[in-house]
């Protein structure tokens, strides 16, 4: 079994020199962090981003420089099993639901922003979870910002200094907007949730159980946008890397 190193709550173990956390509660350990005042970057790592990361340095470095790195990803989740690593996938709009869930019964914790997306479907996304779990108060901003327009967004950010932060901007983007940002909220908790704003806007739809549950939600999503076929490239090429990676 890969060696581990006790954080805690969680153990974290190496993934092609990436880090990935391992715990039975995701949710509390967060909570936890949030409630003594503990900045949080949450990252949800998949097999794509993996290779991404393998090719940018700087993207590497931000996941390794993370508080938080979460297994996303099948792809992740069957290479901890042939190390011997038993641990369930946490797919990142599961996390980001249930965090909101939790959150909203809690004083003080509940204030929250949506940043990404196409005009409009954040706040479409803000309204629709507020509806379904309620005693949320969710701001939101699209992420089509011209250069120009972001110093307002970061003051906003700045004075209302909101508890949780998810950014759907798309990988890696996302990743380096809340590296570069998170100082200005700096007991937040950051997420990266790329299309969850969308899902939660009713605009697209998330892969039914059989999929996610058979590790082929990723199939899914191809099938949902066929433009992502060079994208889905990076996953044999993960698995490749992976079994030599364990046999040596």
């Amino acid at each position: 079994m890969n060696p581990a190193i006790a954080l805690g709550p969680k153990k974290q173990y190496s993934v092609l020199g990436l880090p990935v956390d391992c715990t039975e509660d995701y949710v509390s350990y967060l909570l936890s962090r949030l409630d003594r005042g503990l900045g949080t970057h949450v990252v949800t790592l998949n097999a794509e981003m993996a290779m991404q990361a393998e090719e940018d340095g700087n993207l590497a470095r931000i996941v390794q420089q993370a508080e938080l790195v979460v297994p996303d990803g099948s792809g992740i989740i069957l290479y901890l099993r042939l190390k011997g690593v038993s641990q369930k996938r946490c797919p990142g709009i599961e996390l980001a639901e249930s965090l909101l869930v939790k959150a909203a019964n809690l004083e003080d914790n509940n204030s929250i922003f949506f940043f990404g997306g196409k005009p409009g479907v954040a706040m479409a996304a803000a309204g629709s979870l507020q509806q379904k779990i309620g005693g949320l108060e969710i701001a939101s901003q699209h992420g089509y910002l011209a250069p120009e327009e972001e110093p307002e967004l970061l003051q906003t950010l700045k004075d209302l200094q909101p508890r949780i932060i998810l950014v759907g901007l798309g990988v890696p983007r996302q990743e380096f907007w809340i590296a570069e940002n998170r100082h200005i909220c700096p007991e937040a908790l950051w997420i990266g949730v790329g299309g969850c704003f969308d899902i939660w806007a009713g605009m697209k739809k998330r892969a039914p159980a059989w999929f996610c549950d058979n590790h082929l939600e990723w199939l899914y999503r191809l099938y949902q946008e066929p433009w992502r076929w060079r994208r889905m490239l990076a996953l044999p090429k993960f698995a490749i890397k992976a079994l030599i990676s364990i046999n040596n």
